[in-house]
């Protein structure tokens, strides 16, 4: 069925309990009437996001609906589930019946494609190739202690017990295993010296938290650790939380961290939700939602957002992206498939 940018529609939504679910009634206040189409009945949304993004959606749903209510005269509620990105595209080709997904990585919306959820082409459906965030790696320390780090090569130090949460559930994680390697290969050092390297981080964390959500509390209210590998945008959240600790972001080597929004397709034909998911999908590129993520520390990938919260979210000079370690379906086989990088170290180090 050929994608819509506008429109709406009517379905009564099942959702399988998978993941952590909870319900955002949000609607509109103008009058009954107001809208152009004030007749149409309400109608609901899944979105299932990766775990570090509550925040940011919270406050962009309401203004959606808000709008949606407006324009349309349609009231529209959304439940929404978050969890680590790989556990929540499991969830979705397992039978959530999601109509919008927001994931850490663009492989597990890949994921969901080869499932047959998604219709290839995806990501030319919504701006910028449909990556709606983007983040870079944070080391997180302890106001209270002495460990100092500064590069990448620090983490390895002996006294340095990393928190990160395992790839294997989590997207984010993901991102900063690439970190560890490509600070390495990115650089000059060959792969052998990598996996050394990420061995000896690796093997000094005393815990693998399922998502990123997780090795924050891990690290901040569990006070595990000494350094917090971390999304930028977690940090920055933290801080408006009051849970301030010294970060930075290292310079010598970085990622840039891609999040992709996609429309499941066969879902939404099945609801007859397409035309409401796709405007939704449509808005988080607006100023308006973009300064949401930049105000929950996420780098927005409106130029002009950017622009203006540019004292937030320091320059990265030496920053690589997904193709230069050969695109997420290369890596995804390469690292973090059965047997991958990842699995040798696990096993060199012995941790399950």
């Amino acid at each position: 069925m050929a994608r819509s940018a506008f429109g709406w529609g009517f379905s009564a939504i099942a959702v399988l309990m998978m993941g952590s679910i909870t319900a955002c009634n949000n609607t509109a206040t103008t009058e009954p009437g107001s809208g152009e189409n004030a007749s149409q009945a309400p109608t609901s949304l899944t979105l299932v996001s990766y775990a570090v993004t509550r925040d940011a959606f919270g406050k962009i749903i309401p203004k959606f609906t808000e709008e949606w209510k407006t324009k349309t005269g349609q009231d529209v509620t959304f439940e929404q589930s978050y969890g680590g990105s790989g556990s929540q595209t499991r969830a979705v080709v397992d039978g959530l019946e999601a109509d919008v997904v927001a994931l850490a990585l663009s492989s597990d919306v890949q994921k969901i494609e080869s499932a047959g959820l998604i219709q290839p082409g995806w990501e030319e459906e919504a701006p910028n190739g449909s990556i709606v965030t983007n983040s870079v790696i944070a080391f997180v320390t302890r106001a209270s202690d002495n460990v100092k780090v500064e590069k990448w090569s620090d983490l390895a130090k002996p006294e340095v017990k990393v928190i990160t949460a395992n790839p294997k559930t989590s997207g984010g994680a993901r991102w900063n295993f690439l970190g560890l390697w490509g600070s390495v290969t990115k650089t000059g050092g060959t792969e052998e010296q990598a996996f050394d390297f990420a061995s000896k981080v690796l093997a000094n964390a005393p815990v693998l938290p399922k998502d990123a959500r997780e090795s924050t509390d891990v690290f901040y209210k569990q006070g595990q650790g000494n350094v917090l590998l971390n999304y930028e945008n977690e940090v920055l959240l933290a801080k408006q939380k009051g849970e301030e600790q010294p970060y930075i972001i290292p310079q010598d080597f970085n990622v840039s961290i891609s999040g992709p929004v996609a429309v499941v397709d066969t879902n939404v034909d099945k609801k007859g939700t397409r035309e409401v998911a796709d405007a939704f999908v449509q808005y988080l590129f607006t100023p308006e939602a973009q300064q949401i993520f930049a105000e929950t520390g996420f780098r927005p990938v409106n130029q002009e957002v950017l622009t203006k919260f540019a004292s937030q979210y320091p320059q990265v000079e030496n920053l690589a992206t997904i193709e230069e370690f050969g695109g997420w379906e290369k890596a995804q086989v390469e690292f973090f498939n059965e047997g991958g990088i990842f699995d040798q170290i696990i096993t060199k180090i012995g941790k399950q």
